[in-house]
C-alpha cells in the first residue's frame, strides 16, 4: 500500500537512495533538502523529475523551515505516514579543541534537527493513531570513540529521544526505530563538517595526528574490505517500512563491519535495561 513518506537530507548519500528507492516502490515521497535554489538546484531538478518524488525545501535547523515545509505537505496530502530523519553532519578532532559553537552547531543539525520534525509531525499522526519515524544513528551508538565526541554526543542525544519518546507514543500507535548504520561511502566525510577550531589546543596534544590516522585507517580500510554500499540502509528502510505495524524494533543495525557485535551490545543493552526497570518498577 502507498505510504506518504518525508525524508529530510535527500540532496546524497542515504537520503537520496532512500528516495530513490521507495519511489520505484510506489511510494509517494518528499525528497526534503535544503537550497533547492541554490547549490542543490541540479540534484532537487533531477529528483523532481523521478515518478513519485515531489522535491520540498528544508532546513532543519530552522524552526520555520522545518513547519512550513511540514505544513504544506499535510495540506497537500492530509497526512505524512513515515518520516525517516536522515539529515545529518558530521566532524573530527580533539573534544577540547572544539569551540561551544561547533557542538552547537552539530547538534542544531543532528539532535535538534529531529526534535523539530518530531514535533511537526507528532499532532498528525497522534491524531491519525498512526505513524513511522525512522531516524538514521551511528554504528557506535552505544558508546564513543576519540576524536568524534561533538558528533558521537549528538547522536547519543539523538537515540535517548528516540528510545523514551517510544514509550510515550507507544498508545498512539506510533512507531519509532533507530538504524546504527556503521560507516559507508556515502561522501559525508568529504563535506569537511564541523571540525576542531581550536588548532592551538590541538597542537598540545602531540600523539594526535597518529592517532587520527590510525582510527580514520581502521574506519575506511574495514569500509573498503567489506564493500560497504549504502543500498543497504535505503533497502533496510523498504524493509521496515514493508513491515507490519507492531512488529518493527526499537533499533534495526545495519552494519557489516561490526559482523554482529552491535546486534549483540543492543541485545545486552535491553535486557539489563528491563532488569533495571523492574528493580524500580518501571513499566517501560
Amino acid at each position: 500500500m502507498s505510504k506518504i513518506i518525508l525524508i529530510t537530507g535527500t540532496s546524497s548519500g542515504f537520503g537520496k537512495l532512500t528516495a530513490i528507492t521507495l519511489a520505484a516502490d510506489g511510494h509517494c515521497i518528499i525528497a526534503a533538502m535544503r537550497e533547492t535554489n541554490g547549490k542543490n538546484i541540479e540534484v532537487a531538478r533531477e529528483l523532481s523529475k523521478i515518478n513519485n518524488i515531489e522535491v520540498i525545501d528544508m532546513d532543519v535547523t530552522s524552526d520555520r523551515s522545518v513547519n512550513d515545509a511540514i505544513d504544506q505537505v499535510l495540506k497537500r496530502y492530509g497526512k505524512i505516514d513515515v518520516l525517516v530523519n536522515n539529515a545529518a553532519v558530521t566532524g573530527f578532532g580533539v573534544a577540547e579543541a572544539h569551540t561551544l559553537d561547533v557542538y552547537r552547531r552539530m547538534f542544531e543539525t543532528n539532535f535538534y534537527g529531529v526534535l523539530r520534525t518530531y514535533f511537526a509531525v507528532l499532532p498528525s499522526m497522534r491524531a491519525a493513531k498512526c505513524g513511522l519515524i525512522i531516524n538514521l544513528s551511528t554504528g557506535a551508538s552505544g558508546f564513543a570513540l576519540p576524536y568524534m565526541v561533538p558528533y558521537m554526543a549528538s547522536k547519543f542525544a539523538m537515540e535517548t529521544l528516540v528510545e523514551g519518546i517510544d514509550s510515550e507514543l507507544r498508545d498512539f500507535g506510533i512507531e519509532n526505530v533507530s538504524i546504527p548504520c556503521g560507516v559507508y561511502p556515502t561522501g559525508m566525510a568529504d563535506k569537511g563538517g564541523f571540525n576542531a577550531d581550536k588548532p592551538d589546543i590541538t597542537a598540545e596534544y602531540k600523539d594526535f595526528d597518529k592517532r587520527m590516522s590510525g582510527l580514520a585507517t581502521a574506519l575506511f580500510g574495514k569500509m573498503e574490505e567489506l564493500k560497504m554500499d549504502p543500498q543497504t540502509i535505503a533497502d533496510g528502510i523498504k524493509k521496515l517500512v514493508d513491515m507490519q505495524k507492531g512488529s518493527r524494533p526499537l533499533r534495526y543495525p545495519l552494519d557489516a563491519i561490526a559482523q554482529g557485535t552491535d546486534e549483540e551490545f543492543i541485545s545486552a543493552k535491553a535486557k539489563i535495561k528491563r532488569k533495571w526497570a523492574a528493580k524500580y518498577g518501571f513499566d517501560i
